[in-house]
């Protein structure tokens, strides 16, 4: 006589058990500013900054460097009065 109630619990625990909600799984963060998506970094000298990017076919992309900046003007030949 004792099994029905112990096989009662069980059933009971069993089917609460069903019900348990899943956990939220959080989403990936946005890539950040600039970055192209579908495609991988690239730090090929190793230094720890982004050379360029792989996209999904294979082909390899450099980043464009910024121009460098003009040279500065040239001293004048009188010298500077002030």
């Amino acid at each position: 006589m004792r099994i029905r109630p112990i096989m009662l619990a069980g059933l009971g625990a069993l089917t609460l058990a069903a019900c348990n909600k899943q956990e939220h799984v959080a989403s990936a963060p946005p890539p950040p500013p600039g970055a192209v998506p579908g495609s991988t970094a690239a730090d090929r000298d190793g230094d720890g900054i982004i050379d360029g990017y792989y996209t999904a076919d294979g082909i390899y992309h450099p980043n464009a460097l910024p121009p460098m900046p003009s040279a500065p003007p040239a001293p004048t030949r009188l010298g500077e009065r002030g």
